[in-house]
């Protein structure tokens, strides 16, 4: 019988942070504290649940347009002019996803060729280089590095231009280090593109949680706005992962082939969560802030917690990561990971699960409450010390 399946599927790895949370459901066990999951424990706003039981009440199940509602869409754009001074047309330039993945994929689609390279620097969400794979690009990796605070600089990205070099994804801020990127690190960045003629496709999604400066977008920079897709959405800010309602801005010229893949493929986004976004976007910003004051509070709760442990951390400022190094504790981060489940009933995720550069790490979220953290870190603490004592 012929083989059903695509060659390229199969080379390509499921998520390494899958099998964690499969471990966690197989354990079944209640006093497992899972620490692995990268989504918020706060609720969607009432205000914004509401509209989205309004809009099922008001018999709003219909298709929207491919593009998303737009009112949606002009919201959107009203929000991007005020954080990043970047002015999109509702009409040409900005789509409404199934969450930002749907975003990422269908812009990797739309822009490569087969043979076409795209930089990714890891460590970084899981779905990039898959994506690029899937649309026949090249996937071409810089390992960023602890000593530059995970951030991407200028000659690690000149090094790895080549005449096939198409696209630079830009995960900022950074699932899983929590690294951020300020104007000052961006705008040598954006020299090298133009003058490459590379594209680049800005993953904003934890852009609204950063905790000591503003999130600043590579897409305001002069030149850049015609050479970058951005992605941004709703589960991390507004706390609604499970809605799936993402945004892609564009210059008309690749909104246009991103529409044809996203028509073909999804139609359009849930209405009833468009309508619900549309609501957070219009009203949820204290919903944001009240986030935002409860996650950095945790932040510094984990480093001054590692600091006392004697896990070395740079301080993230973004996102609700923090990516501790556990080199010298003798294990891999798998195996670390794996007995410490075990062990302490703790769930993380090694390092390793965003790319090969993550070795030697743990990616740590702090969206849960202050008392889950607080537990899962006596026991963390009591794993390491057993760790030190058996290596004496």
């Amino acid at each position: 019988m012929r083989n059903p399946l695509s060659q390229k599927i199969i080379g390509i790895k499921p998520s390494g942070i899958r099998k964690f949370f499969d471990l966690v459901a197989e354990m079944n066990d209640p006093e497992v504290i899972s620490l692995g999951v990268g989504e918020p424990d706060f609720e969607t706003p009432w205000h914004v649940r509401d509209e989205g039981i309004y809009s099922l009440e008001r018999g709003r199940t219909f298709y929207t347009s491919n593009t998303g509602l737009m009112e949606l869409r002009e919201e959107i754009s009203k929000h991007v002019s005020r954080d990043h001074h970047i002015d999109y047309s509702p009409k040409h330039e900005i789509i409404v996803t199934v969450g930002g993945s749907e975003a990422i994929d269908i812009a990797m689609r739309a822009m490569l060729d087969p043979g076409d390279e795209v930089i990714i620097p890891q460590p970084s969400y899981v779905s990039y280089l898959p994506c690029c794979v899937l649309a026949d690009g090249v996937p071409v990796v810089i390992n960023l590095k602890e000593e530059n605070e995970f951030r991407l600089t200028a000659a690690e990205l000149e090094a790895a231009i080549t005449p096939k070099t198409k696209i630079l994804v830009l995960p900022f801020p950074n699932n899983p280090t929590g690294a951020i990127m300020t104007r000052e690190d961006l705008e040598p960045i954006a020299e090298l593109c133009i003058r490459n003629d590379i594209y680049v496709i800005t993953d904003e999604i934890y852009g609204a949680l950063t905790y000591e400066q503003e999130h600043f977008s590579i897409a305001s920079l002069p030149g850049m706005r015609d050479r970058t897709v951005l992605i941004n959405g709703f589960s991390k800010a507004y706390a609604m992962t499970g809605w799936r309602l993402g945004y892609a801005c564009a210059p008309r010229v690749i909104m246009e082939q991103m529409l044809k893949i996203h028509q073909f493929a999804i139609m359009c986004a849930p209405t009833t969560s468009q309508y619900a976004a549309l609501e957070a976007l219009r009203n949820g910003d204290a919903d944001v802030q009240m986030m935002r004051e409860s996650y950095n509070g945790r932040r510094r709760y984990l480093m001054r917690t590692l600091k006392e442990l004697g896990i070395p951390c740079f301080e993230p400022f973004g996102a609700f990561y923090i990516f501790p190094n556990i080199s010298e504790l003798g294990l891999s981060s798998d195996d670390f990971a794996t007995e410490l489940l075990k062990a302490e009933k703790v769930a993380v995720v090694p390092g390793t699960a965003f790319g090969d550069c993550g070795e030697g790490f743990l990616r740590i979220s702090y969206a849960y409450s202050l008392e889950q953290l607080e537990q899962a870190f006596v026991r963390i603490g009591r794993f390491v010390e057993k760790l030190r004592a058996e290596k004496k």
